[in-house]
């Protein structure tokens, strides 16, 4: 059955519209011949979306054109401004962005464990509101939130998780209390890294692959033909909790202690690294993954012949312990391909990418490419970002036509 003339009209605004998304400004020349669409239905789109305020004259196309088809149409940035949180266990870290994703302002804020349920929430709310202020941003339209624990699929809340400060719960009803004007979600921080990665990084061209969260904590994200993938219970991807050979004990439904994360997570990395005498030189960085790109800076290849450096076995120990959930990962999903990522997985780069590629190739049958995450630990919040962007895209684009 053909569309209707009004339906037509919206699927055609919403071609344009995420044409100058992902090109910029374009002519209108341009977008006809982008889209196939006639030059009348492009002079009228142009028409409906500069009347509902989203598209505006961004300039002209070239020093020696001139007239009506010289002008290049771009998406009107400050038409919605939106912003993007990484929240973490010590802290927060805020981005407000225009609404094709250009940073205006960003700040990160410390949250010590004894500062208290309340007095944490304020900080971090205060922090979004002072953030946006220096934007320039009168409201925000879409927040992104991304923290650590699970989200029930039911409500899309997060959920209470043992171990997780109480105040990650509480930060989100507080936002929407304080921004009721605006759309406030939460998703899972490995997830949003994965959503990252696949837009922007390192998985930018495959539609499976799984990501494997290396930091403060472990986790892993699944995207299975293009679609991120959370479970009955929201709970895809916890591999921290995946009982493996080589810790002290089993891990127990409220202690992923004995599991893969007792192996891999930044606390037994940083162990690891000190019983090979591999010290992080001083920095920002966290120590475990200092440890790892210091080593990586002085190592010798994976499996060297002769006496080892104790960068080099430092490496090697390391890769044989991520290679063991790794190859958990791909026995039971085969996903073809592998993102080590957090800090962690990008300060380990190919280094140790190659190293656990080897070790997985032994152990498993089926064939898997291991790659380091490009965006490493800012994968979360640009994921966030992404999320935000595309849901008030989602809500504005979808005004012309009806």
């Amino acid at each position: 059955m053909a569309a209707s003339p009004s339906t037509a009209r919206a699927i055609n605004d919403r071609l344009a519209l995420r044409l100058l998304q992902q090109e910029g400004p374009l002519t209108a020349g341009q977008l006809k011949q982008l889209t196939g669409l006639s030059r009348p239905t492009v002079a009228d789109l142009v028409e409906r979306l500069t009347a509902a305020g989203l598209v505006a004259v961004a300039g002209e196309a070239g020093e020696q054109r001139r007239g009506p088809n010289a002008k290049l149409y771009g998406i009107v940035a400050d038409r919605a401004h939106l912003a993007a949180l990484d929240v973490r266990t010590e802290g927060v870290t805020v981005v407000v962005s225009d609404l094709v994703g250009g940073v205006l302002a960003e700040a990160a804020l410390p949250i010590t464990g004894d500062a208290g349920t309340g007095p944490a929430v304020e900080q971090a709310v205060a922090l979004v509101e002072r953030t946006a202020k220096e934007a320039g941003a009168d409201r925000l339209h879409t927040v992104g939130i991304g923290a650590p624990g699970l989200i029930d699929p039911a409500s899309g809340e997060l959920r209470d998780s043992t171990g997780l400060p109480e105040w990650h719960r509480r930060l989100v009803a507080a936002l929407q209390e304080r921004l009721p004007e605006a759309r406030v979600s939460v998703e899972n921080e490995t997830n949003l890294a994965a959503l990252a990665e696949q837009r922007d990084g390192a998985a930018r061209d495959r539609d499976t692959f799984v990501l494997l969260w290396l930091g403060h904590g472990t986790g892993a994200a699944v995207i299975l033909d293009g679609t991120l993938r959370r479970g009955a219970s929201g709970g895809t991807g916890e591999i921290g909790f995946l009982p493996v050979p080589g810790t002290r004990g089993l891990p127990s439904a409220t202690d992923c202690g004995g599991g893969f994360h007792s192996l891999v997570g930044a606390a037994a990395v940083a162990e690891l690294a000190e019983e090979y005498g591999v010290v992080a030189e001083p920095g920002t960085e966290p120590p475990a993954a200092g440890a790892v790109r210091t080593a990586v800076a002085s190592a010798g290849p994976a499996s060297p012949s002769g006496p080892a450096s104790p960068e080099t076995r430092f490496l090697d120990a390391l890769a044989d312990r991520i290679a063991v959930g790794v190859a958990s990962v791909v026995a039971l999903l085969d996903p073809g391909h592998v993102v080590l990522g957090g800090e962690i997985g990008q300060a380990g780069g190919e280094a140790l990418a190659a190293r656990v590629r080897d070790r997985l190739a032994a152990l498993s049958p089926l064939p898997a490419d291991v790659r380091s995450s490009t965006l490493g630990g800012g994968a979360v919040l640009r994921g966030a970002l992404l999320t935000a962007r595309d849901q008030a895209q989602d809500e504005l684009f979808g005004a012309p036509g009806h």
